[in-house]
């Protein structure tokens, strides 16, 4: 399955944020849509990095109570592990797993046009196992 099929499934709506943004306002976007990452775009809407909760709690913890009025580019992740949405979901699963990390930024032609987390991934496994199993149950029921 290609990750183009999990944007499809999922929607196309991303939230994200400037890199000149406060750090306060990165967390009232997290905090309004629930979500744990923002991907940073500038200005041409090219991915330039993703801030996440960790990343703003270890800011916080370095800096002290000042940080919210810090900007999303001081402690964003630059250069961030990314996917195609021509790539394979189990070999993006595999990224994630070996990197630990829960989202993945989905670029085309240097835009960003979705994002895969491990749910959305857990969601697929999960999908395509029932399926193979209701298969194989009807195989194995249906020919008596």
């Amino acid at each position: 399955m290609l990750v183009r099929e999990v944007l499809k499934n999922k929607g196309g709506r991303v939230v994200s944020i400037g890199p000149e943004a406060t750090i306060s306002e990165a967390i009232a976007r997290l905090v309004q849509h629930n979500i744990g990452s923002l991907p940073v775009v500038d200005e041409h809407g090219s991915l330039v990095g993703v801030v996440s909760e960790r990343d703003m709690l270890r800011h916080m913890h370095n800096r002290g109570e000042v940080f919210s009025r810090h900007r999303v580019d001081e402690v964003m992740t630059s250069h961030p592990i990314t996917c195609a949405p021509e790539d394979d979901v189990e070999v993006v699963m595999g990224h994630m797993s070996s990197r630990r990390i829960a989202k993945v930024p989905v670029l085309e032609e240097g835009r960003l046009v979705g994002i895969v987390s491990v749910g959305d991934v857990i969601k697929v496994m999960y999908e395509r196992v029932s399926a193979e199993n209701s298969h194989l149950m009807s195989y194995l029921y249906g020919q008596t």
